[in-house]
């Protein structure tokens, strides 16, 4: 991914109001990102940890989208769970329930689309061996790191493209 910057992070949220995006706590140190392992930007903001956000690369242009932890949903788990775009395994509260919000009418009827992502949103990093999760017995796999990656961005896609239909 190249690096991206404020204003550019800013702009592409489209699940959200403009004065929301420019309220967004923005993740501190972008310059210094590993920017070229990112094959999307996500992060949990600091400061209300019901919150996330990821910003990917697609058809030609950035779409950003807000996540919330939905109320009165699971926040934290007693066994291994996996994230459903990376299939990384993790103990405890390392996988969240995480809702975005539908873009248009229907958004704004209330209607969100939900997926079990890795809490800390670094699924790249975790995909490509940067990050390790705290398993004490990590998930063997015959697939390359590219496939691997692919597959990610495969399901990420999936459920962009589900955040992004209105019906």
């Amino acid at each position: 991914m190249e690096p991206l910057g404020d204003h550019a992070i800013r702009a592409s949220f489209v699940n959200c109001s403009k004065g929301e995006a420019r309220r967004i706590n923005l993740p501190r140190g972008l310059a210094e990102l590993p920017w070229e392992d990112l094959d999307f930007l996500g992060w949990r903001d600091p400061g209300a940890p019901d919150r996330g956000y990821l910003v990917v690369e697609r058809g030609g242009g950035l779409v950003g989208v807000t996540l919330r932890v939905p109320q009165g949903g699971p926040r934290s788990f007693t066994k291994t769970t996996m994230c459903s775009l990376c299939l990384t395994g993790h103990p405890g509260s390392g996988v969240s329930l995480l809702a975005a919000r539908r873009v248009g009418a229907s958004g704004r009827e209330g209607n969100t689309v939900g997926a079990y992502m890795c809490a800390d949103l670094a699924c790249p990093l975790y995909v490509r061996g940067k990050k390790v999760p705290l398993l004490t017995m990590r998930y063997k796999e015959s697939l390359s790191v590219e496939e691997r990656l692919q597959r990610m961005r495969t399901h990420l896609d999936e459920f962009l493209e589900k955040v992004l239909q209105e019906a």
